[in-house]
């Protein structure tokens, strides 16, 4: 068995591995990978996402136990120091050696720190692992704590350094953005673009300083501020450098390996090294004499590397390397395609411009009119995906190409169908996935829908940025062979959610078979649109689940989450995770009594397991004669508004998140929706109650709160984006009252607030015109249906243990009093659980 060591373990490094064991013939090869940071790849593009929750692991690319279960021996924090060719045997700092047959260098690159004076300062860092925002989060801290209204400089104005930025408003520094250009984001913008997104960055709070030369850094032992010439001086007390990379080349030097003049491990377009048994690839391969900072040419470098090492010898880098890239750079959308910046002599720009909506749209097209050569889009990149395929195609183009850029009512918009673009047309260029596998894979029978072809070719699964394209891919491809694409619900109605809430509306049904009767198929109804239908008639009527409980989920219908032994669990509400001793107590005593298992849950509840279905109704009569009630941990509705303690115990709380907590979700409680909501609110910028990860979230700042809306955990875990900032509690209130009642109108069904959002037409931009702006002219009836909805709440369980009707359905026979005498439980750490299936 040959031996490939992979020194690095970043993105580029993990790719690679996932990449190789993929293979065939992969199996015959050992694997193993160093790390020298103390935890396995990350997502360092996102990297800015961890000062907004601070957890690490979501960041990751893959668990360590991924690594074990693809049999690679996984090293971290352990650094490669030396490499011995001829005897092809690496070192480590440890002193261990290892023997390999192949050798990819993974190393990445580094920050550049510019050689200014006082840059060894207290208080200066360079923005490159989670190590450096550990540090960082600690001294702004410390800062705070001094001074309240701390200031921050960012030393460069480039992709990282914009990121960096954000990175220090969210840890609530006033932030100073220093660019030795005289624009920012030199490498992708023109002067005008530049310019556009300058003006949005400084409306959402960021300070732009261009054209400025760092002499030296001020003060004694600490940074006090920055100087660039006798009488300019900007006074900072902390310092993030982010002006560029270097390639972590030092391996290739020791080993004699063929270097680049500036740097960078020269490599071939089969990513050999001048060494043949040597790979390189990522940010420290020299390629075309061009370091490519960006990760979708390192993953194709890595699938390179991985096919040539397993004898696929016509596996080959492209001569040319497309640089395209969409960002979203503190919630601006930026891309750049082609050539951003053309000659006069070349060919033709056309531009729009609007700087009252921090709007800038150029394309770049050639002299005879004919094809797209590339472009530039700030503020609103939702056509990228189109005219990249187009530039990359060499698509036919209008014959005015104005169209392709204006505003849709201008006359623009003027793109041919998804369907002509060429198979070979790489849709995503994260896994290189092209339009022909993603058609192949539904003409081929092996996916029959967009998660189906997600699946099985991962388009879409990096960055995200293709999945418009891949939905449209999905949908005219299904319909080129004849499959209907249906919104309808089921087979029984062939309208949408939002038809059937509208057209309940309207009507005033008050049951399912008044709706199935008067707009369905015939039949009785299924699992699928008797829950649905239910829903909306929560949503409209505020019915409880008790009113027609057959049409229920089974959860629903016995108002308790049925386990796996056929018993139940009971989750009364406690709002905010705020309880009172004698409440404590008394959850203690009816879990004793009954014999329940208890357990505090993620949501800051406790939870308690194995009642029986006769026993629900004296659980929660007890319950109710303690205060509790129903926290509807069954239903399609709010489940927790989770909190910290906030200024009412903590010394960093900036305003009283258990109070708000509470308030928020007594307000919202029983309201039934597509999915389950959750909800969060954090004192301070340290995030305790983990509110970017809930539906809603909220964090105390300077001046109010700042508002998160469409994140969730699960499976597909996605953070929720910030929507308003600085804003009272009536206003959030408010806002949270549109939001929640326009998602629960036009959501399809099961769909959790982040899918919804992110497939809302428009995104999070279109949101705020709906929700603060009222584009719609339906922030009333928002309102009203809300305050409806909360003045109607009833507790369920209550409900049904005062009517004698509702109690029937409580027993585990239909004619018999008896308990079920099949479940069997076993000891489990001084309690029980379920008896084991074998």
């Amino acid at each position: 068995m040959k031996t490939v060591i992979v020194v690095g373990n970043g993105m580029v490094g993990y790719k690679f591995c996932e990449k190789f064991v993929a293979k065939e013939g992969s199996k015959n090869f050992k694997l193993i990978v160093f790390g020298e940071e103390p935890r396995p790849a990350y997502d360092r593009v996102h990297l800015s996402e961890f000062f907004e929750n601070q957890d690490a692991k979501a960041l990751e690319m893959a668990p360590a136990e991924w690594y074990a279960e693809n049999n690679i021996e996984l090293i971290i924090d352990e650094r490669v120091s030396d490499i011995h060719r001829s005897s092809k045997k690496i070192t480590t700092a440890k002193n261990r050696e290892f023997s390999y047959d192949y050798l990819v260098l993974a190393t990445g690159s580094s920050a550049f720190v510019p050689p200014i004076k006082g840059v060894e300062k207290k208080g200066v860092f360079v923005y490159r692992t989670i190590e450096d925002l550990e540090g960082m989060l600690d001294y702004a801290a410390k800062l705070k704590e001094k001074n309240p209204g701390a200031r921050a400089a960012v030393l460069g104005g480039g992709l990282l350094g914009l990121e960096a930025g954000k990175a220090v408003m969210d840890m609530g520094l006033e932030p100073h953005i220093v660019e030795f250009a005289p624009k920012l984001m030199p490498r992708q913008l023109d002067s005008r673009s530049s310019q556009v997104l300058q003006l949005k960055l400084e409306s959402i709070g960021l300070n732009i300083h261009l054209s400025k030369a760092t002499n030296q850094i001020l003060g004694e032992d600490a940074i006090t501020g920055m100087e660039f010439g006798e009488d300019d001086i900007l006074d900072v007390e902390m310092l993030v450098v982010s002006a560029g990379i270097r390639p972590r080349d030092e391996l290739g030097k020791t080993c004699d390996l063929e270097m680049g003049v500036r740097g960078g491990i020269v490599v071939n377009n089969q990513m050999q090294t001048s060494d043949e048994s040597i790979y390189a690839i990522g940010e420290v391969a020299l390629y075309n004499q061009m370091i490519y900072g960006l990760v979708a040419p390192g993953y194709d470098m890595a699938e390179v590397a991985a096919s040539q090492i397993l004898g696929d010898t016509n596996s080959l880098m492209a001569s040319t390397i497309d640089m395209s890239t969409k960002l979203k750079l503190i919630g601006v959308d930026v891309a750049s395609f082609g050539e951003p910046f053309m000659p006069a002599s070349k060919g033709h720009s056309v531009i729009f411009e609007n700087k009252t909506q921090h709007l800038y749209k150029r394309i770049n097209v050639s002299l005879d009119g004919k094809k797209l050569l590339g472009g530039i889009l700030v503020g609103d990149a939702s056509d990228y995906s189109m005219l990249h395929q187009m530039f990359l195609n060499e698509m036919a183009i209008p014959e005015d190409p104005a169209q392709l850029i204006l505003p849709a009512g201008d006359g623009g918009a003027s793109f041919g169908d998804v369907m002509d673009l060429p198979d070979e047309a790489q849709v995503c260029s994260c896994e290189s996935v092209t339009k022909g596998q993603i058609c192949g894979a539904i003409e081929s029978g092996e996916a029959t829908d967009l998660a189906g072809v997600v699946s099985c070719t991962k388009a879409g699964t990096g960055c995200g940025g293709c999945k418009p394209m891949v939905k449209d891919l999905t949908e005219a491809t299904l319909k080129s062979l004849g499959i209907e694409v249906k919104e309808g619900v089921c087979e029984h109605f062939d309208l949408s959610r939002q038809d059937l809430y509208q057209i309940i509306q309207v009507k005033e049904y008050t049951s399912f078979n008044e709706v199935l009767d008067n707009h369905g198929n015939g039949g009785h109804g299924c699992e699928l649109c008797k829950p649905l239908v239910a829903s909306l008639m929560a949503t409209i009527h505020a019915d409880t689940a008790n009113k027609e409980y057959a049409i229920q989920d089974s959860n629903d219908r016995y108002l308790a989450n049925i386990q796996r032994n056929g018993t139940y669990s009971v989750v009364p509400r406690i709002p905010g995770g705020e309880i009172t001793p004698d409440k404590l107590i008394a959850l203690g005593e009816i879990a004793k009594k009954y014999d329940l298992y208890t357990k505090v849950t993620g949501g800051v509840r406790i939870d308690l397991f194995g009642a029986t279905l006769n026993q629900l109704p004296l659980i929660w009569k007890e319950l109710i004669s303690h205060g509790f009630e129903s926290g509807h941990a069954y239903g399609k509705s709010l489940r927790t508004v989770k909190t910290c303690v906030g200024s009412t115990w903590c010394r960093y709380g900036m305003d009283e998140s258990i109070s708000f907590g509470i308030e928020l979700e007594n307000r919202y409680r029983g309201i039934r929706a597509p999915h389950k909501i959750k909800g969060g609110v954090s004192g301070c910028i340290r995030e305790c109650a983990e509110a970017r990860g809930k539906d809603f979230g909220l964090i105390a700042v300077e001046g109010g709160w700042n508002l998160y809306l469409g994140g969730n955990g699960g499976a597909t875990p996605r953070h929720a984006e910030l929507f308003a900032e600085q804003i009272d509690n009536e206003t959030v209130i408010k806002y949270l009252d549109r939001y929640l009642m326009f998602y629960m109108r036009t959501a399809k069904p099961l769909q959790r607030t982040a899918a919804w959002q992110e497939r809302l037409e428009g995104g999070l931009d279109y949101l705020k015109e709906v929700i603060i702006d009222d584009k719609l002219g339906i922030v009333a009836d928002l309102e009203q249906e809300m305050e409806t909805l909360v003045n109607r709440f009833e507790c369920e369980w209550t409900q049904a243990v005062n009517d004698p009707e509702k109690m029937k359905r409580f027993n585990h026979f239909v004619n018999s009093e008896e308990e079920d005498d099949n479940l069997v439980f076993v000891p489990m750490r001084d309690q029980k659980m379920p008896e084991p299936w074998n």
